[in-house]
């Protein structure tokens, strides 16, 4: 499973020129899930994923997570994460999980977020969408597990 979280001052996701998730301040989350995954390792990301400490504190260190600035999460379903990328020109897609799996990965992802914290908004899995943020800082990471 693998998770790219961008701190941002404002994220959304667009469907066929309709917006369908709009955070302000927060983190937008790209993910991606790999074969083998498993509902184990979205609640670990979950739990991760919320207590992830990439805000700034009075003295501008990074030791915040989204709960403790009332920050929002957009969670965005992108499967080209998963790709090997080592050879050649092209990406191979081999490594990601195939999509009922990863649907229903994303779904429970989703889920167990929401228990953890809201507001979350999402994107759609398997849509075709435009993802625009403002990235603050810019702070991104790449977490994997």
């Amino acid at each position: 499973m693998i998770c790219f979280i961008q701190r941002v001052c404002w994220g959304q996701v667009t469907v066929a020129d309709q917006c369908i998730g709009r955070i302000d301040q927060g983190m937008v989350v790209l993910v991606g899930f790999e074969r083998g995954d498993t509902t184990a390792q979205v609640e670990k990301m979950a739990h991760k994923l919320t207590h992830y400490r990439l805000f700034a504190d009075a003295q501008g260190r990074m030791n915040l997570n989204v709960q403790q600035i009332d920050g929002a999460i957009l969670l965005v379903p992108q499967f080209t994460l998963a790709a090997d990328t080592r050879k050649g020109l092209r990406p191979n897609f081999t490594p990601a999980a195939p999509p009922e799996l990863a649907r229903t990965l994303f779904e429970q992802f989703v889920e167990t977020v929401r228990t953890l914290h809201n507001p979350v908004a999402t994107g759609r899995f398997g849509a075709h969408m435009q993802v625009s943020l403002c990235n603050d800082g810019p702070v991104s990471f790449w977490l994997q597990g």
